[in-house]
């Protein structure tokens, strides 16, 4: 298009209008949903402004008498609708408008399956779970409250707060609650205050209402603001039986703005008699205490020990002196016992000694190398031998027929016998 004009050659008006209402005319019809200003009505021709209910955004709507007075309940300003239009362009006045074909007024019933529909995806998201809430600040210094302009909310809870604790302080906010601008405005007022580092908790506060009334509360972008606070968020909507969707996301609901003012500052009466109270109980603890530990003392100085420490003294060193005894006795008699042991054992030694049996006359015959000969035939012909008695050893030569040749006797050590029968040589 752009290419085929300039301002040598520019297109009349007119073409650009005729253009324009082709290219909306091939919208066709279409459903729209919106809520219902300006309505007034001319001969046979109904004219209203249907608004969105969430941005700022509205559209003019012309229906005929007939299709109007056929929706049942008739619509009236306020109402929320749902309308079969179709775009019209009038290219002589180059303006915009939709025709309306049906409508239908939007009932309680469907809003809340539309507001269950959407509880639903949003439980699904987890923006309800429990695990998301934070707690309050016991005592907030600043506090955010978002209601209406001059509303019997914001007074509620002011008024409760600060008689509750005078000091607390308010950053307000006042923003339209109701109608199509009150999305906008309390989600805009909703992030300034989380911005501001000295709110440590928002409220956000209403009074009752209609389903339709309390709407914006339910909207998907608010829910999804709050849930996006780093501030906690107390909601305060409506009466106890009311239940919108940011109840649901908020960090604490309060039934009524009332009871938010009690749940976000602490009462000082309550909280002076709760001190006074600690005070005595840690005053009769700290005095029971003290008692147990004065008698705990007064028990231990009256002992003996405290009492008489000389006294302790000496029957300690009684003690002493009879266990010393006691060891004394007890090491004399290990020693005589292990010395009658050791006499006993010396006698048995030298009972079994070989020195011992060489003085009864007997006498050992060796080897040169020293092994000692036990049998007759193991000695030969010739062998030298070593004969170890009592006082002395002497050195023989074996003589006579060889070992191997002799009969044994059948008398104990054989050897040594037959050497000790024979001639010194």
């Amino acid at each position: 298009m752009s290419s085929k004009t300039s301002p040598e050659s520019p297109l009349p008006i007119r073409t650009v209008l005729q253009m324009v209402g082709g290219w909306i005319g091939k919208l066709g019809t279409v459903w729209v949903e919106g809520q219902i200003t300006d309505l007034s009505a001319r001969g046979g021709t109904v004219f209203l402004t249907l608004r969105d209910p969430v941005a700022n955004v509205s559209a003019r709507v012309t229906a005929p008498r007939g299709v109007y007075e056929a929706a049942v309940p008739r619509p009236a300003d306020g109402a929320r609708v749902v309308v079969h239009v179709k775009p019209d362009f009038w290219v002589n006045r180059g303006s915009f408008a939709f025709t309306a074909l049906e409508i239908r007024p939007v009932g309680v019933g469907e809003l809340l399956a539309r507001l269950e529909r959407l509880r639903q995806l949003l439980a699904a998201e987890g923006l309800f779970n429990a695990d998301r809430k934070r707690r309050l600040p016991f005592l907030p210094g600043t506090i955010g409250l978002i209601c209406g302009r001059d509303s019997a909310a914001e007074r509620d809870v002011l008024e409760n707060a600060r008689r509750r604790w005078p000091a607390v302080r308010f950053k307000v906010e006042e923003v339209a609650v109701q109608g199509p601008y009150a999305v906008g405005e309390v989600t805009e007022a909703l992030t300034k205050l989380d911005a501001d580092r000295e709110v440590e908790v928002i409220v956000v506060a209403r009074g009752g209402g209609s389903l339709e009334d309390l709407l914006p509360f339910s909207d998907e972008s608010l829910v999804r603001a709050v849930a996006a606070c780093r501030t906690p968020v107390v909601s305060a909507i409506g009466h106890e039986q009311d239940s919108p969707l940011l109840d649901l996301v908020a960090d604490v609901r309060a039934s009524t703005p009332t009871d938010a003012a009690k749940k976000v500052v602490p009462d000082v009466g309550e909280q002076l008699t709760l001190v006074r109270q600690l005070r005595d109980r840690g005053r009769r603890v700290m005095g029971g205490w003290l008692d147990r530990e004065m008698s705990w003392l007064t028990s231990v100085r009256s002992r003996p020990s405290l009492a008489d420490p000389v006294r302790e003294l000496e029957r300690k060193a009684e003690q002493v002196d009879a266990l010393r005894e006691r060891t004394r006795r007890s090491l004399t008699g290990s020693l005589d016992r292990a010395a009658d042991s050791l006499s006993h054992l010396r006698a048995r030694l030298v009972a079994l000694s070989p020195a011992a049996t060489l003085d009864r006359g007997y006498a050992i015959v060796q080897r040169p190398d020293g092994d000692v000969v036990r049998r007759a035939k193991d000695v030969a012909a010739g062998d030298t031998l070593t004969i170890r008695l009592t006082d002395d050893r002497l050195t023989v030569r074996a003589e006579g027929e060889p070992a191997r040749s002799r009969k044994p006797r059948k008398k104990p050590e054989p050897a040594m016998e037959s050497l000790l029968d024979e001639p010194d040589s």
